[in-house]
């Protein structure tokens, strides 16, 4: 139960609804218990008198007694829909506004298919507990109880021995509950692996296809289905085993009770009618024992899905905004770094190391160096991504950490190199930072990011819709728009990550022209693998192994001889070969 406890926020606002479900199920089981007792009249004191006269009213009486309990039975079966379907709102709200605060450091491991899972099928699974699987519970201890109440006034010494068998069941549901809760929770797990394969196989297809691995990735589907099927088939083994059983020892007491209580019956120690009653009233317990599998099963499942929903809920946010968070009117864009250095976990290798520099307002900082270098991870420093292992990182002389997360990243525009794009019109993603721009606003951005042109060719120009992922545009074409993303919302601090790495030369000389205004008055750090997107800036750090190696200028650096001038050889070397 502790899972329920952890979660009970969440439903216990609700828990109007579940009272008045609660209150019509017990309508309803005192209603069901008029029925063995109405029997007993019907048999001993209507039939076995010869008060024929009485039948019709008691039929009567029937049907009035079965649509009242119709009726507090829509009450029951709607209130606690209510009550599974208004939690599982503000759950799934909770658990996607979890998701957008979680840091990046979370997503460096999450897979989206899990999270896809438990954000639809765990959060369900939960709600099926709660407006189905809760009143079964209920509706089985309030027929158990009041069932063995109407058996022991009823006939005491035929209650004791047809419940003979009830210490026997109690502990085969116990063992079955401690068996089928692992079973359950492995299902949950395999079926999210089994779509975290599929959103990942889905989304690289091209890949896939280009390089004709279908039958791989047909492979590797197929194991993951083998093993949730698997994972199914064990549950399905503990519920073939224990189900059966129950029923077994439930219908053992059915026998007890007929061979016990008809020698009673034959003994005149007890009513014909009396035994028709017990029978019924039997049945209301042992029914729900044998459905008590059922009640575990979902009770299991709902318990397995919640423990995969705290998972997420109780996910360290790292990355937070301070109590006092700074929120200043403006960020001029001074960057500095004070012997800085950071590794992603405490056992890493360091991505940086005692990495210093002072960029002031308007200065353009590119940043160059092998892969793995470091680049990247500063960048991202910047814009508290992730906080530094040592040292600080300031932004106009204040350390980013004391700034509020949304306003220090409303202040910097950022172009990662894996170019993102949502599926919606061209216009929206361009104003994505800023959905209140006015459409001169988003066309000028487009023009910065030499985006214009191409997007006035399409038949629908700025409202053409994007398909996933901007599929159907070249990745040039999608660089161009991020970068408008970025400029349109008027950034303090620019940050350009390999941003021109899909377009041509010359395009890359246009937008170079372009942005050169654009970063007029902002600071920019520009990380490229091109000597040619970095040449022009103010100061040029060469980052090795998360060291910055040299800084400079383009001339300076080339002056030197060092790591950069190896980097233009190799790429300029070729540049007066005439070809053959």
């Amino acid at each position: 139960m502790e899972t329920f406890k952890r979660l009970k926020r969440f439903y216990w606002p609700f828990r109007g609804y579940f009272f008045v479900s609660l209150s019509a199920l017990l309508l309803v089981t005192g209603l069901t218990m008029i029925y063995p007792f109405a029997l007993k009249v019907t048999i001993d004191e209507v039939i076995g008198a010869g008060r024929y006269e009485w039948v019709p009213w008691i039929a009567l009486g029937f049907v009035l007694l079965m649509l009242v309990k119709a009726l507090a039975a829509f009450v029951q079966q709607y209130a606690g829909d209510l009550f599974g379907i208004r939690t599982v709102y503000e759950l799934r709200n909770a658990l996607y506004r979890k998701l957008e605060s979680l840091p990046f450091r979370f997503y460096d491991n999450a897979k989206t298919g899990d999270l896809m899972s438990r954000l639809t099928a765990d959060v369900e699974a939960f709600r099926f507990f709660l407006s189905f699987g809760c009143a079964q519970f209920l509706n089985f201890l309030l027929l158990l109880g009041f069932g063995l109440g109407a058996m022991v006034y009823l006939h005491p010494r035929l209650a004791a021995v047809t419940l003979l068998a009830m210490p026997f069941l109690s502990v085969t549901v116990f063992r079955f509950d401690r068996k089928v809760h692992p079973a359950f929770l492995g299902v949950r797990r395999s079926f999210a692996h089994l779509t975290t394969k599929v959103q990942e196989n889905i989304s690289g297809m091209h890949t896939v296809k280009a390089l004709a691995r279908e039958d791989l990735e047909i492979s590797r589907f197929e194991d993951r289905n083998r093993r949730y099927m698997e994972a199914n088939l064990e549950a399905a083994r503990i519920w073939s085993a224990y189900f059966p059983l129950m029923e077994l020892i439930g219908n053992i007491s059915v026998v007890v009770l007929l061979a016990y209580g008809g020698w009673l019956v034959i003994r005149g120690e007890l009513l014909l009618g009396e035994l028709v009653a017990f029978f019924s009233l039997v049945w209301y317990i042992i029914g729900p024992l044998m459905h008590l599998g059922f009640i575990i099963n979902t009770y299991s499942q709902s318990k397995a899905a919640g423990e995969r929903i705290l998972e997420i809920l109780d996910a360290p946010e790292e990355i937070q905004s301070p109590p006092q968070a700074v929120v200043a009117e403006r960020i001029r864009g001074h960057v500095r770094f004070v012997k800085v250095s950071h590794r992603y976990s405490p056992d890493g290798e360091w991505a940086l190391r005692e990495v210093s520099f002072d960029a002031p307002p308007g200065k353009v900082i590119g940043l160059i160096g092998a892969t793995g270098a470091g680049k990247t991870t500063l960048i991202r420093l910047i814009a508290r991504f992730y906080d530094p292992t040592e040292g600080e990182v300031l932004v106009d002389g204040r350390p980013v950490s004391e700034y509020d997360l949304q306003f220090l990243r409303r202040h910097i525009g950022v172009v990662f190199q894996d170019t993102f794009l949502f599926s919606s019109t061209i216009r929206d993603n361009i104003a994505y930072g800023r959905p209140d721009v006015s459409m001169e606003q988003v066309i000028r951005a487009a023009k910065r990011a030499q985006a214009h042109d191409f997007i006035s060719g399409f038949p629908d120009g700025y409202d053409t819709v994007l398909g996933e992922r901007g599929l159907g545009l070249s990745g040039g074409q999608k660089q161009r728009i991020a970068i408008a993303r970025a400029l349109v919302t008027e950034p303090s601090i620019l940050i350009l990550d390999d941003a021109t790495s899909a377009v041509d030369m010359v395009t890359e000389s246009r937008l170079q022209e372009a942005l050169k205004e654009a970063m007029r008055g902002r600071t920019t750090f520009i990380i490229a693998h091109r000597i040619s997107s970095v040449q022009h800036a103010d100061e040029i750090l060469v980052l090795d192994r998360g060291r910055v190696a040299e800084r400079g200028t383009h001339r300076e650096l080339l002056e030197r001889g060092g790591i950069y001038r190896r980097i233009y050889d190799i790429q300029f070397r070729d540049r007066h070969a005439v070809p053959l």
